[in-house]
């Protein structure tokens, strides 16, 4: 008996990843809008059924097979070192984004743009469970006294991904380790100018 539910769940899991499997390499060759839940069964090699049992529309399955794929390439360091730890985790994001794999991410924030369930669902599904991977580096960070602690973690991480997204999206610039360690750089040590509220309070002549 039990070794026939061992192999009840093993047949499952082999059935789950190649659902997922499947569903990336369609998703490298055309937008999520044109695939169906026939097309990824059948590619997959299993009933229409199966994959409703498990997800609730395709949409689900797309965002389930990125997050878990970009889980397993990117890894979050540990070095003790707060700009360390973020240089290598942006180089590691950049480059799962400038794969075949990562560059559906592009797709995605696109399709958010004109479809406000899809948005909504790549917020709740992919975007918040990435996030909060990667604050644990800058949690790391604060708990050390290398980051100031009473600054918004949210908008740090935006501000730490959303150059980034920009060239992703527009490629006015590199996607490599260099860039990751300047971006990095320039956000731990900001941008060393003053407002002009500041000038004022020390007698700089404004501009």
């Amino acid at each position: 008996m039990t070794e026939l539910k061992s192999r009840g769940r093993q047949r499952s899991s082999e059935s789950e990843e190649a659902i997922l499997t499947a569903t990336l390499q369609l998703l490298k060759e055309k937008p999520l809008r044109d695939i169906t839940v026939e097309a990824i069964a059948s590619k997959a090699g299993v009933g229409k059924m199966t994959i409703y049992k498990w997800w609730p529309s395709k949409a689900y399955v797309a965002l389930d097979a990125f997050l878990k794929t970009m889980n397993k390439m990117v890894v979050i360091p540990d070095t003790g070192e707060a700009e360390r730890d973020l240089v290598e985790l942006l180089g590691s994001i950049m480059s799962f984004y400038s794969s075949p794999t990562g560059r559906i991410f592009g797709q995605f924030l696109a399709e958010s743009q004109t479809d406000r369930e899809f948005a909504a669902l790549f917020l709740e599904r992919f975007m918040r469970p990435r996030r909060e991977v990667v604050g644990v580096v800058l949690d790391r960070a604060m708990k050390r006294g290398e980051i100031d602690d009473t600054l918004d973690r949210e908008l740090v991480l935006d501000f730490m991904f959303g150059p980034m997204v920009l060239r992703l999206m527009i490629g006015h610039g590199p996607l490599n380790k260099a860039a990751a360690n300047a971006m990095i750089s320039t956000l731990l040590r900001g941008i060393g100018g003053t407002t002009p509220k500041a000038r004022r309070a020390s007698g700089r002549r404004l501009p």
